[in-house]
């Protein structure tokens, strides 16, 4: 196909990307263990975990797993927050030829129990301030193999006691709970050092992660990633971003702000593999939503890569503590995950001095598929161009193209585009063109320079400072409450989250009340996901065939919102 967009490429960028240099993720790990052994790879409450510790950990956890006679192929669950620990088991589990499942530290236990059984892993490394979750459900699924983290860990003696201490009894961060078969972290690292890691054949079309995903249904789907397909992408980010890194002295490391969780399509492959591929320290920050502590922790390291969310940018930007920051060493910020608005771009220009550049991806796709040039010094109000090896369509409902200039749904072929669902066939064919284009569900318009602008979703979708809210889950969890007769869920604009859920309801009960449902919410979802308003109908508008019409009632909340017309002075 005409790929147009290569004529507006930043100088230096290729058009392709040759992802057959590696056979898998692990020989670039290992590369990167062997090349960078002397450099910090990561860096989490001031605790530095070097490129060859990484490499020596891993292997001790990766022994251990195989020791408990998991199969190759086999999946494994993480369900941390950005600690020392998520890398080490992450590299751990793709060397021992196992399947990551990442999953969500916040999840509610109904959450947790569908995407273990869904996945069918058999084994989970967990944080222990999370392990009452598990506790709750893992008799239902296939977990055999329960591994228990704590925040201390890896901190060294005094100070990682200390750590456990505070956080087990003066903040009571970790509920009491019972895991029998559970083993702590720092014991598998003590069994691992005396096992040998077999190394398994391992080819670029084996599953990497089931990295899980919501779906029209609402029902949470695992888009399956190989080996190939975050090769590809780390591959398209390192060439994309190679203008701003030639600033950079060769010998020097890279220092990349991992503020975004690692269990997030966005972080694990923009910040933890590029990082790892380029030689680069990650400064993980276990808690974004404590601006002050992060803010505190950008104080301590030069730092040159900052990938964030708009609601994240808008955070920091509105601590006094900010603008005092040295930005001399800031390189790139990468915006994603949800529209950055052009009102935060212009003041985090102002401040720091560096553009934010906004890009495009899906859990589906690796996740980068789009990017603004990294040398842009303006907000376009785009997603950007097509990276390298990937093509893009705009397409309408019958999978044709469109006009040049006209909206519809993005379509995107590339080696980062997943290979499927997760035992799901019907979802992914109807995921797939004819001709092997991926059907976003997004609405965007290409214009002659190849740029695209989002414009709609054609999904009902709703996002949620960058996490995807479905609204038909939500709708199944609250319609069975007892006091609920009929319900429906929409986006409405949020001035913090981008998007907030509000939820109409229809009373079985007449007694039942706001907070009696906003605490049954609370019970059910994970923070992102509760409804942040609620309003109590006779009726909800419905079709002809008896189905609730969501886009009305989105369009009603949403003028409801906006400010009343000034008055018509005679």
């Amino acid at each position: 196909m005409d790929k147009g967009w290569l004529q507006s490429y930043p100088q230096g960028v290729p058009a392709e990307i040759d992802f057959t240099q590696y056979d898998s993720l692990v020989q670039l790990l290992e590369e990167a263990f062997d090349k960078y052994a002397d450099r910090h790879a990561f860096v989490c409450m001031d605790k530095f975990l070097s490129y060859r510790e990484l490499d020596r950990y891993s292997q001790c956890v990766g022994a251990w797993l195989q020791s408990t006679g998991l199969q190759k192929g086999a999946r494994v669950a993480l369900m941390m927050p950005n600690v020392l620990q998520y890398p080490i088991a992450l590299a751990a589990v793709l060397r021992a030829g196992y399947v990551v499942v990442n999953v969500n530290p916040l999840y509610k236990p109904r959450e947790l129990q569908h995407q273990l059984i869904d996945s069918g892993a058999e084994a989970i490394v967990i944080l222990e301030n999370f392990a009452a979750t598990l506790e709750k459900i893992i008799d239902s699924t296939q977990v055999r193999h329960v591994v228990v983290a704590s925040m201390g860990d890896m901190l060294g003696g005094l100070k990682g006691g200390i750590v456990n201490l505070v956080v087990r009894h003066i903040k009571k961060m970790v509920p009491a709970y019972s895991l029998p078969r559970a083993i702590a972290f720092k014991e598998i690292l003590r069994q691992g050092a005396s096992l040998t890691l077999q190394k398994p054949v391992l080819h670029r079309e084996d599953i990497a992660f089931l990295q899980y995903t919501g779906g029209t249904t609402g029902t949470a789907k695992g888009a399956v990633l190989t080996h190939a397909n975050i090769i590809a992408n780390v591959l398209q980010n390192e060439a994309w971003i190679m203008p701003v890194l030639r600033r950079q002295p060769p010998d020097k490391a890279l220092n990349f702000v991992c503020a975004l969780p690692l269990y997030h399509i966005f972080a694990l492959t923009v910040c933890c593999m590029t990082g790892l591929r380029l030689g680069a320290i990650n400064v993980l920050i276990p808690n974004p939503r404590d601006i002050a502590g992060m803010i505190k922790e950008l104080g301590k390291y030069p730092f040159n890569l900052l990938p964030a969310v708009n609601t994240l940018y808008n955070g920091l930007l509105n601590h006094p503590d900010f603008g005092k920051l040295d930005f001399s060493s800031l390189l790139l910020c990468n915006g994603g995950g949800m529209m950055v608005q052009k009102v935060v771009s212009d003041r985090w220009r102002e401040v720091t001095g560096v553009t934010i550049i906004e890009g495009y991806g899906l859990s589906e796709t690796s996740p980068a598929v789009t990017s603004n040039p990294v040398d842009a010094t303006e907000f376009s109000g785009t997603i950007g161009l097509p990276l390298p090896s990937t093509a893009i369509r705009i397409i309408d409902n019958h999978d044709n193209d469109v006009s040049p200039g006209q909206p519809g749904e993005i379509a995107i072929r590339g080696p980062q585009v997943m290979a499927g669902y997760w035992n799901n066939p019907v979802e992914t064919t109807l995921s797939m063109t004819a001709d092997g284009f991926f059907k976003s569900g997004d609405i965007g318009i290409m214009d002659e320079r190849g740029y695209v602008r989002i414009v709609d979703r054609k999904k009902d979708m709703i996002l949620v400072s960058g996490f995807n809210v479905y609204p038909s889950e939500i709708e199944g969890v609250v319609a069975a409450h007892p006091g609920v007769l009929e319900c429906a869920c929409v986006g409405v604009p949020d001035p913090h989250t981008g998007e907030a859920v509000k939820l109409f309801v229809v009373r079985r009960d007449p007694a039942l009340t706001e907070e009696v449902l906003l605490q049954y919410c609370r019970e059910q979802f994970t923070g992102y996901k509760k409804p942040r308003h609620i309003e109590f109908r006779d009726e909800l508008p419905k079709s002809n065939v008896g189905k609730i019409l969501r886009r009305e009632l989105r369009d009603e909340a949403r003028a409801a919102l906006q400010p009343a017309a000034p008055a018509v002075q005679a």
